[in-house]
């Protein structure tokens, strides 16, 4: 049974019911909130397409667009949320899509016990895991978890915050990336005139830090959600007993996010154009985002 809800799942749990508008392809120009969720669904669809993958399980459904689908594309999926309401809406849209709604639940992913029941049917041959990897505790427990449902030669793909966009922000998270990350082991006395050049140079009030909503609503900046440095993450599924790590990038910022007020609808209208054209190494520094696509070997 779910436990009491933490922050995560108060936050995941109010934005639940509007939470499909970031997979809408008619948001594209027209949300106020860029929907960067369409263009990662897109990275996993043609991902799986040839993957050869017949079974896929997804950690964190939210309302279940990306696995209806992918039952529309013939994959046989399951999936659970640490969100109720998360949950309950992804059911909802698999009745309605005349899927099995049994096939999703409550868990959480750094307890295979909430999850160990839907290994029934025996292992997958894919797992999602979108929106989730910023929010656990233990990184190694989680993808030692994802690896436990995996049949021998199964693949994951797993989304991340993307820590060195802080470098192309110039705000406070640019800020907070030279003092806690490229000068972690220097003397604090140089830290502290760099922290004050830093302040003259970079827009350290944005973005602003909101942890209630207008509603009085958990917000984004309450729970716990941590970048990664992608020059790391390779290394670090290798270690975790994955193979062949490669990093697919969405979510492409034409400018430092603080502009896009100023430069008005052409900020959108090229960020759009990256997405589709661009996938060399501006992607470390122009995307908030990424997924990793990794394997584990055949026994």
């Amino acid at each position: 049974m779910p436990k009491e809800p933490g922050d995560i799942e108060l936050y995941y749990d109010s934005i639940a019911a509007d939470y499909y508008k970031q997979y809408q392809r008619g948001n594209l120009t027209t949300s106020d909130s860029y929907p960067a969720n369409y263009f990662r669904l897109q990275i996993l669809v043609n991902r799986l397409a040839n993957s050869g993958a017949k079974r896929v399980y997804e950690v964190g459904v939210g309302e279940g667009t990306p696995l209806v689908t992918l039952a529309k594309m013939g994959f046989d999926v399951a999936g659970c949320d640490i969100s109720e309401s998360m949950v309950e809406a992804c059911k909802k849209n698999f009745n309605d899509a005349g899927l099995l709604s049994e096939r999703i639940q409550w868990a959480d992913i750094e307890d295979s016990i909430t999850f160990a029941g839907q290994l029934q049917e025996g292992p997958f041959d894919a797992v999602i895991a979108v929106g989730v990897m910023p929010h656990v505790k233990n990184d190694s427990l989680f993808l030692a978890n994802l690896k436990m449902m995996l049949s021998p030669g199964g693949k994951i793909f797993v989304e991340f915050r993307n820590k060195l966009f802080s470098l192309f922000t110039l705000n406070r998270y640019t800020k907070e990336f030279f003092l806690d990350d490229l000068l972690s082991a220097v003397d604090s006395r140089i830290k502290d005139v760099v922290a004050q050049e830093l302040d003259h140079r970079l827009a350290i009030d944005v973005p602003e830090i909101k942890l209630k909503t207008e509603d009085g609503q958990i917000d984004y900046d309450a729970i716990p959600a941590k970048f990664h440095n992608p020059l790391e993450l390779t290394e670090f599924f290798q270690a975790e007993g994955f193979i062949n790590p490669r990093l697919h990038w969405y979510h492409y910022h034409p400018a430092p996010p603080m502009l896009e007020s100023r430069i008005g609808p052409l900020f959108r209208e090229q960020g759009l154009r990256l997405e589709h054209e661009n996938s060399d190494w501006r992607g470390y520094f122009l995307c908030s985002a990424g997924v990793v696509e990794a394997d584990i070997p055949y026994e």
